[in-house]
This record gives structure tokens, C-alpha cells and sequence, in this order.
């Protein structure tokens, strides 16, 4: 005790516990919640080992702050030293605050990629950022900042005597403190495993690890120059050539955001969402078992517009001059003779759409700045219910109904915040109101489907057309502690409806029972057509051909080295970085993916099926890079 009076006198100490002790407890407390919530059958000392990190931290943050002031003293470095003292623990505040937020939201850990692609990309997520923060939320971060700010100064001006000048102290002890503080800091960082690695470290002390450790991942897992890793192949010569049943039918995408296929009647009966589709399905190609390949959508429109992997990068490169290496359906259809438009009815800036449509080739581009939003509802923080594509819709079809044409109708109802538009009614489809609301949504959809249809029956142009109804991604629920879908890979997040109809085709129904994902829309377009497609081959197959039983479907998360997937047969292998344990499913007998096979399999087959993504995502990443530079 007389070391410790030596280095600080009881102001000091006063002033450092005013601080520092609310910041631990406001750490934790923030910790403790989203381990709760996350780990709700964890023991007591399983919670403890996933509270180890924070408190060894919030000790190395201490006695850090403690030396700091032994050797500052009350000399000229002290105010230096207080701003300091003020800013980082400020900003720690903020960062562990973002992550327990980010976290609630969506199952997922905070790092520094997250961030970094935030603060790039702000303009666009500002809205997405506010629809999180409720008024008391926001209140509360207020007054912890102003506390964290002012509260030690004015509460230790209020109990003591202004301090007189004195000398910069410099005692041994402050050495050993400032050691200790690194030991304690270091420790916070390596903290942490088992299935909960990313989670179990201090919320900043992962975003400062994952900083640091960026570099050395992306070398850990750029294996393009490795024996046997060769790009992706680059459909960029492709064209479509008549044959004798080549026909001039117009095709028509409609897209359903964020829409899982657990939530669509076709796929599961239990649930009565969406029963036009449901019949629809039954008259037209239906497909079983279909996945996205990235759960984000301008990733996901890459593979149903362009037949190709998307780039796997959490990036849009998407939307950057050159960004596909592959020629995509609206241009082939554009060079057939066809008219093409996009209808969104989102706003134009959200990940500069308007240049990921030129990019695909549409010649016309009608985002939700040019349509009249009177009498509509907002379903989110960047959009508005989809029927409100109808009426531009009805204009520009007016005006080209002689076609041929391609028109896609990308909507934002389904998506998070899932705020219902209750132009068709709300009901409960489930107990948990998030979960209900997102429900409504799709159900939503449904009308929206049947509108679309029926205005294209009204204009004489339903015989002509080809409708492609897809999902772009799922949606998670906390299913796997996972939210939404940037980085739920598990079923929820990746099985999608996909349903293509031909009017007066197929009436009688045409069930594909085997493994398809969105790559397989435009060869199977280009066949519906009646095209040969020559210049090049795109990896996915018609839905009019059988598809290979031996096939294998790959997938990545959205967010840099969160995840990667693969499925063969029912087969499912999951790779989390060492973020946590891989996994392994056989989805006949368990479709939920309660059961993880991993522990009790081959280590040598989980090592090919780990090898065999990282060449399959270096093979994609290296596609995309000889791209840039032609």
C-alpha cells in the first residue's frame, strides 16, 4: 500500500477510479448481455471464460493508465496526458459499444474490415446505422461519453482542493505498473477459443487484432499462386446464336429481397404466405433445392444477371468500370434485338446501383428518385414497397410492348428493418414480432408477384414472356445466433425459392430435385430461348438438362474472411477461418443443422474439404484481379 501511495497521491487516485471503474463495469455489462443472449444454456464459468478477455483488458487498461500517471506527475505533460487518458478510453467506449450493437444485430462479431468498409462506405449505411440506435440507446451512449469526458474532473474538483504545482514523479514501481499493463493488454488479445473465439476477446481488442492480423490473413489465404489454383474461367467472348427453336419471348426477372425459402409456401407448406406462388409453382420450372452463392444482393445479381461467381470481396467491385469479367444476359439479349430495363425501388446511391445495372448491360435504369412515393409506404431505411415499380413499369411496357425485352424488377420489401407495408393486411405468422414482421413481408411479396403478372396479362404480353421469380439471399433469425444475411451461411441464409415460368409451358409442373443455384438462370434462359451459347461457357446448367449428381455448389460470406461453404449431395461443410470450429452436416437427416458431425469425422477429409474452398476462392479472387488490369 505505501508503493501505491507513493506513485499517486489521493487525488489522483480518485480521479483514475471516477473513470476507470464505470468503464470496466460498462464493458462488461455490454459483454455480459450479448453472452446471454448468445450462449443462453452456457454455465457459470463458461460465461466467466467468455468475460476473460475483457477483464484482462480492462486490468491492462487500468495499470496502463496508473504508470502513465507515476510518470507524468504534475508537470507540464500532464494535461497532454489527460487528453489522452479522455480520448482512448472515449474512443474504446465507442468501438465496444459498435461491437455489442453489431453484434445484437446480427449474431455476428465486430472487426476491422467491418469498420474500415463502414467508414468507406458511410454515406450509404447511414440510414442502416440509424435504424438500430433507438432514442434511449442513443441518450444513453450520450451520457456515457459526457461522463467519460467530464464526470472524474468535476466530481474530483468538487471533493478536493485545487492541486499546487509539484515535480514530475518518477518512481521504480510505475516501470513494472507499465509492464504489467502490456502483459495484461497482450493477454486480453490471445484470450479466447473454442466456439467462440472472435467473441470471447474484448470487443476493441478484436477490432486491434483483426487490424493487425489483415495482412497477414490475406497472405495466409491468397493461395493463387499455389500448384493446381488456376482463374476462374472469364465468360468475356460469349454471344447467343439463333437455332431452329430459337423464339423472341420477352424475359422478365422479379426479384424477392432477402426472401428464405423456410418463409415461402412452395417450400414449406406449414406456412401460408405465399399461396399465389404456391400455385404458380406447381404450373412452372420449380426448383428444390436452390441456393444463392453470396448472401448479400449485389453479389447475388452477379450470378443471376451474369452466370459467374461474384467477386468475394466485401467490396462492390461490382459497380466499378470493368468490375465483371463476363458478358451478362441484358447485354447478349441487347445484342438479339432486345429492349432492357431495371426498375428498383431502392434509392439509386445504395451501392451505386445505377453502375452495377450498367455494368450488366441495361440500357435503362429506373431507381426510386424517379418514382412518385405518394401513397406508399417506406419498408426500410433505403427503399419503399415494391408496387411501387408498377406504374413506371406499366408506362415502359406501354411503350415497348413490340419487344422483345428484358425487364428486371428489383425490389427492397423483405429486407431489414422489415417495416410492413399494410396495403395487403397484416397477420401473424409467427410469435416472435421480428420474425412476424419479416413474415408479412414475404407475404407481401406475393401480392407484388401477382401484380406484376397480371398487369403483363392486362397488356397482352403474359403468353410472350418469361418470368424468373428468385430470391437473392435468405434472412436469419437467430436460428445459428445469426441475424439477417451478410454472414449467415447456414440454411436460413443461403436456400432461396427459385421459380421460373412459361406460360403455357410446363403445366403440369417440372420439380428439379438436384443441387442449383443462381448461376444456372442464364444458361437456362439462353435454353428457354431457344439460344446456343458460343464464345465461351459459363459454369452453371439449363434447368431443362439434368444436373450432375456428383455436383458441388460453393459459398462465401459477404464480409472478408468470415466463412466459406460447400454442399454435395446433402453433404455440408462449413469453414469459419478459425473464427470457430468447422462444421460438418448431413442435411437429409438434419436440415436445421443442429448436429455437428465435424468432431467425429476424417481430419484428413475435413482438410480437403477446408483446401479445396480456399483454391475455389483464390481461384474466383484471381479472375477478378487479371480483370482490373486488361
Amino acid at each position: 500500500m505505501s508503493a501505491l501511495r507513493r506513485m499517486l497521491g489521493a487525488r489522483d487516485w480518485f480521479y483514475l477510479l471516477c473513470l476507470l471503474v464505470p468503464f470496466a463495469l460498462y464493458g462488461l455489462g455490454l459483454k455480459a448481455a450479448s453472452a446471454h443472449s448468445q450462449f443462453r444454456g452456457a454455465g457459470f464459468g463458461d460465461l466467466l471464460g467468455l468475460l476473460l478477455s475483457d477483464v484482462l483488458f480492462d486490468l491492462g487498461y487500468a495499470l496502463l493508465w496508473v504508470g502513465a500517471f507515476a510518470v507524468a506527475g504534475c508537470g507540464r505533460a500532464r494535461p497532454v496526458l489527460l487528453a489522452l487518458l479522455h480520448g482512448t478510453t472515449i474512443l474504446v467506449l465507442l468501438v465496444q459499444t459498435a461491437a455489442y450493437q453489431y453484434f445484437r444485430t446480427t449474431g455476428s462479431t465486430l472487426d476491422y474490415g467491418i469498420i474500415a468498409l463502414s467508414v468507406a462506405q458511410f454515406g450509404e449505411i447511414k440510414a442502416v446505422i440509424a435504424s438500430e440506435v433507438s432514442v434511449l440507446s442513443a441518450a444513453l451512449l450520450a451520457a456515457v461519453v459526457l461522463y467519460a469526458a467530464f464526470g472524474p474532473w468535476l466530481l474530483t474538483r468538487a471533493l478536493f482542493r485545487p492541486r499546487g504545482e509539484a515535480r514530475p514523479r518518477l518512481p521504480v514501481e510505475a516501470a513494472g505498473f507499465l509492464l504489467l499493463a502490456a502483459g495484461f493488454i497482450s493477454l486480453s488479445g490471445m484470450a479466447g477459443g473454442g466456439a467462440s473465439a472472435s467473441f470471447a476477446r474484448d470487443g476493441f481488442m478484436n477490432v486491434v487484432v483483426t487490424g493487425l492480423l489483415e495482412r497477414s490473413e490475406t497472405a495466409r489465404f491468397d493461395l493463387s499462386s499455389m500448384p493446381g489454383v488456376r482463374p476462374m474461367e472469364t465468360p468475356t467472348e460469349t454471344r447467343l446464336v439463333p437455332t431452329p427453336r430459337t423464339q423472341r419471348k420477352n424475359v422478365v426477372f422479379i426479384h424477392l429481397e432477402s426472401t428464405r425459402a423456410f418463409s415461402v409456401t412452395p417450400y414449406n407448406e406449414e406456412i401460408d404466405t405465399t399461396p399465389f406462388l404456391a400455385g404458380l409453382s406447381r404450373r412452372s420450372i420449380f426448383a428444390e433445392r436452390a441456393y444463392t452463392t453470396v448472401p448479400h444482393t449485389s453479389k447475388a445479381i452477379v450470378s443471376v444477371n451474369c452466370g459467374i461467381m461474384p467477386n468475394l470481396t466485401q467490396e462492390i467491385t461490382e459497380s466499378e468500370p470493368g468490375g465483371i469479367p463476363a458478358r451478362c444476359l441484358p447485354e447478349l439479349l441487347e445484342e438479339r434485338g432486345y429492349d432492357t430495363v431495371l426498375f428498383q425501388s431502392a434509392t439509386e446511391e445504395f451501392e451505386d446501383r445505377r453502375a452495377v445495372a450498367k455494368n450488366f448491360g441495361y440500357e435503362e435504369f429506373y431507381p426510386l428518385e424517379s418514382m412518385d412515393t405518394e401513397g406508399y409506404d417506406r419498408v426500410n431505411y433505403f427503399g419503399y414497397e415494391d408496387d411501387i415499380m408498377l406504374e413506371p413499369s406499366r408506362r415502359w411496357l406501354e411503350e415497348h410492348r413490340d419487344g422483345p425485352f428484358m425487364a428486371t424488377y428489383l425490389g427492397v420489401t423483405g429486407h431489414h428493418d422489415y417495416r410492413v407495408a399494410d396495403r395487403y393486411g397484416v397477420k401473424r405468422y409467427a410469435e416472435d414480432p421480428t420474425l412476424n414482421r419479416y413474415q408479412n413481408e414475404v407475404a407481401y411479396l406475393d401480392h407484388f408477384v401477382r401484380n406484376v403478372i397480371e398487369q403483363y396479362k392486362e397488356l397482352g404480353l403474359y403468353e410472350k414472356t418469361i418470368f424468373v421469380i428468385y430470391g437473392d439471399h435468405g434472412e436469419g433469425f437467430g436460428e445459428h445466433g445469426r441475424y439477417q444475411h451478410d454472414d449467415t451461411i447456414y440454411e436460413e441464409g443461403l436456400r432461396v425459392p427459385l421459380i421460373i415460368h412459361v406460360p403455357g409451358r410446363f403445366e403440369d409442373g417440372r420439380r428439379v430435385e438436384g443441387l442449383v443455384d443462381h448461376l444456372d438462370i442464364l444458361p437456362t434462359v439462353a435454353d428457354l430461348l431457344g439460344y446456343r451459347i458460343e464464345g465461351g461457357d459459363y459454369p452453371g446448367y439449363s434447368l431443362l438438362r439434368p444436373i450432375p449428381e456428383d455436383r458441388t455448389l460453393r459459398f462465401s460470406c459477404y464480409h472478408d474472411y468470415k466463412c466459406l461453404a460447400s454442399i454435395r449431395g446433402h453433404e455440408k461443410y462449413i469453414y469459419h477461418y478459425g473464427r470457430q470450429p468447422e462444421e460438418l452436416f448431413d442435411l437429409a437427416e438434419d436440415p436445421a443443422e443442429r448436429h455437428n458431425l465435424a468432431p467425429q469425422a476424417d481430419p484428413a477429409k475435413l482438410r480437403r474439404l477446408r483446401e479445396d474452398l480456399l483454391r475455389w476462392r483464390a481461384s474466383v479472387l484471381a479472375a477478378y484481379d487479371g480483370a482490373r488490369y486488361r
